[in-house]
């Protein structure tokens, strides 16, 4: 009897269902989002610091371009006066004293004490400078600027007389006060040479009607005949934006060199070159303009 009862109690054990395997692919397709998001954030956010840092350098140069500009002055100035007294020197003592001591306004005292023999007492020549060109200002490094010139005199030895002509380069100190010293001597230099650039020339290309043209030419005929007296008022006939100043000169309109003519949209494009005879010099004097031409009720200048 108690063998059947386990026996049966064995029977109604029920059996064990087995386990059903879960994929959890949920998690998996949130991470592999969660990276893509990731990745195009850190994408956007770079070309968005690219572009920031291209701004800031840009700002940041025309700074230093406005810098440059306002101590553009002073130091030609400077230059100039410097040059004037450098280079000027008679064959006498009392002369050649006072040119010394005007250098002390401009040279540290090592730069003195090097051109002290530069023009001797006994030398035979005297020099006047004639003329001055200053062909460029640079900002060699943090208020140190390097000047290049050029300079003409007039040397006279004895009964004779000649034009010569050098070209030389200086280094100037500029003090927080904006005081200024040459530190480095008038070196030999070169001066800017003709470019071979040649521009472009512009050519009618048919965009501007036959009747539009002869239209503009009459118009600019008449301006440019009353221009050189025309006053601010009765340029406004003719000109919009102050496109043109007032002259106030004394020429003669003779014609028209090579006028070009181009249409775009509402407006006349005008390359030419404008002859006059003034009647001061009695020469010709040629002018040219690329102006830009619009019409209201009448055809106008606005550019």
């Amino acid at each position: 009897m108690k063998l059947l009862f386990s026996k049966k109690e064995k029977q109604a054990q029920p059996k064990k269902e087995k386990k059903v395997k879960v994929r959890t692919g949920g998690k998996l397709k949130k991470s592999v989002l969660f990276l893509w998001i990731l990745l195009i954030s850190s994408l956007a956010f770079g070309i968005y610091k690219n572009f920031t840092a291209i701004d800031q350098h840009t700002i940041h140069e025309t700074k230093i371009i406005e810098a440059t500009i306002s101590d553009t002055n002073a130091i030609e100035s400077f230059t100039r006066n410097f040059v004037k007294d450098y280079y000027t020197w008679e064959n006498e003592s009392e002369v050649l004293e006072e040119r010394t001591e005007k250098l002390t306004v401009y040279l540290t005292e090592e730069l003195q004490a090097l051109n002290a023999d530069m023009v001797r007492e006994d030398i035979p020549t005297s020099s006047t400078v004639q003329n001055i060109n200053i062909w460029s200002l640079k900002e060699e490094k943090e208020n140190t600027f390097s000047v290049v010139y050029s300079v003409q005199q007039k040397i006279t030895e004895e009964e004779d007389s000649t034009l010569t002509s050098s070209t030389y380069r200086i280094v100037l100190y500029q003090d927080e006060q904006e005081n200024l010293v040459i530190i480095q001597n008038p070196t030999i230099w070169d001066q800017p040479e003709k470019s071979d650039f040649t521009p472009k020339q512009v050519e009618n290309n048919g965009t501007a009607e036959s009747e539009t043209v002869e239209e503009v030419t009459l118009f600019l005929e008449s301006f440019f005949a009353s221009y050189p007296t025309a006053t601010g008022q009765e340029l406004a006939y003719y000109v919009k934006n102050n496109a043109l100043p007032v002259i106030k000169k004394d020429y003669t309109f003779s014609g028209f060199i090579n006028p070009v003519f181009q249409g775009k949209e509402n407006q006349i494009m005008v390359w030419l070159t404008v002859k006059y005879l003034d009647e001061e010099t009695k020469a010709i004097q040629l002018s040219q303009y690329e102006l830009i031409l619009e019409k209201d009720t009448n055809w106008m200048i606005v550019e």
